[in-house]
């Protein structure tokens, strides 16, 4: 078993889980701070809504159209590089010269390439952890979740003391130290494909992932099920009212503890076989809300169920697995972004089914169909059917894509 002692100890990881912090941080304070801008110029809450999202959007379209690039650039200029644009884009709106669509336009644009990032910072995992990327993936998942907090505590404070655009300049700032920390804590590493990127080349590789049976399998277990969950969180301010930041809490404390004693304690062989239970955990609570429970069980039912989001670690194991080197950051930014594209089609899907059953029986519903989902895709992500699954690596896959 892999250590937090040892992933710690490793220079590149502290660059990586620091420089990831500053970004996450500034990245929440910035969606939060524009968010307030936009609101007081516009009076808008779709406006401002779109603010706050607006830059989560687009990473479908990223994924369609750039995902090839991740495995064709040098990790460690591209992950600087890219924070440092996103630092000088935050500069810019705190400026106030952009009108709002032009802000709007901004964040989308950068939104895209992000599912890109996303990739790239994602394979490079498996790179400066041999063996520890289970760990690795948690452990940075627990600073998303924490830094995710304190952004938003910390931003609301700093937009009511010093204004929406002093907030931005902090974000810049952070996002900025992002770029520096990544710059000088990885070493430079040759891309892991050659050949010409772009749009063919994407769609060539995610044509390549989606007709392997097996990592088909994993990419819709780790986008279905869990998107019709985040359907039902959707539904804690109607199902709960005043009393719904009592079931956010306990999904966060959840998700947390699972990411905590999964990625330290479970090894990857058992880890790999309690995928499918893992994945069920996270709907079968939900049915209990077919009864209408009070927010102490309710809580509860949350946790337990939040808990069950750790099973995507193994999932992200297994893709790691199945795909060639050369083809990794392309799968582990596909997995990404269709998570966050799927989390959008759950919350969709169960709004429409809210507004002619009320919010209970939305999230039962999502419960069921997140474990029907499950079943489904069961026989397929048997440890058994392991060895056959495995994608080919061509000797130089980029080059053959015109």
């Amino acid at each position: 078993m892999t250590t937090y002692r040892e992933i710690f100890g490793n220079r590149e990881f502290r660059a990586l889980f620091a420089g990831n912090a500053a970004s996450v941080s500034g990245k929440t304070i910035q969606m939060l701070a524009l968010s307030a801008l936009v609101y007081a110029s516009t009076g808008s809450p779709l406006l401002s809504a779109l603010a706050f999202l607006g830059g989560l959007l687009p990473q479908a379209l990223g994924a369609l159209t750039l995902l090839a690039y991740a495995d064709r650039v040098r990790p460690r200029g591209f992950l600087a590089a890219w924070d440092l644009a996103k630092a000088v884009a935050a500069v810019v709106l705190a400026t106030g010269v952009l009108p709002v669509w032009g802000m709007l336009l901004l964040i989308m644009a950068f939104g895209a390439v992000d599912a890109l990032s996303g990739g790239v910072r994602n394979a490079i995992i498996v790179d400066v952890l041999p063996g520890g990327f289970v760990l690795g993936r948690a452990t940075l998942n627990v600073s998303v979740g924490a830094m995710q907090i304190l952004g938003f505590a910390t931003g609301g404070t700093m937009i009511a003391t010093l204004g929406p655009h002093r907030a931005l300049a902090v974000a810049a700032a952070l996002i900025a130290v992002s770029a520096l920390v990544t710059f000088t804590g990885l070493r430079t590493r040759a891309p892991r494909a050659t050949g010409r990127a772009g749009v063919a080349a994407t769609w060539h590789g995610n044509r390549t992932l989606f007709a392997n049976r097996s990592t088909r399998a994993i990419l819709l277990a780790s986008w279905v099920p869990n998107g019709l969950i985040v359907g039902a969180e959707a539904m804690y301010v109607p199902y709960a009212g005043d009393l719904a930041a009592v079931l956010f809490v306990a999904a966060a404390a959840g998700m947390l503890a699972g990411d905590l004693v999964i990625g330290r304690f479970m090894p990857a062989a058992v880890l790999d076989r309690f995928i499918t239970p893992l994945q069920a955990l996270l709907a079968v609570p939900y049915l209990v809300f077919f009864l209408h429970p009070g927010p102490v069980v309710g809580s509860v039912a949350v946790f337990v169920a939040s808990f069950g989001y750790a099973g995507t670690l193994g999932l992200q194991q297994r893709l790691v697995d199945r795909t060639p080197d050369n083809l990794r950051g392309q799968a582990l930014g596909l997995d990404s972004s269709g998570r966050m594209t799927f989390q959008a089609v759950g919350a969709s899907a169960v709004d429409v089914v809210a507004e002619a059953t009320g919010a209970a029986i939305a999230m039962t519903v999502a419960g069921l169909a997140s474990l029907a989902v499950t079943a489904l895709l069961r026989p397929q992500l048997r440890p058994s059917a392991r060895s056959s699954s495995v994608i080919a690596e061509p000797a130089d896959a980029g080059a053959r894509i015109p």
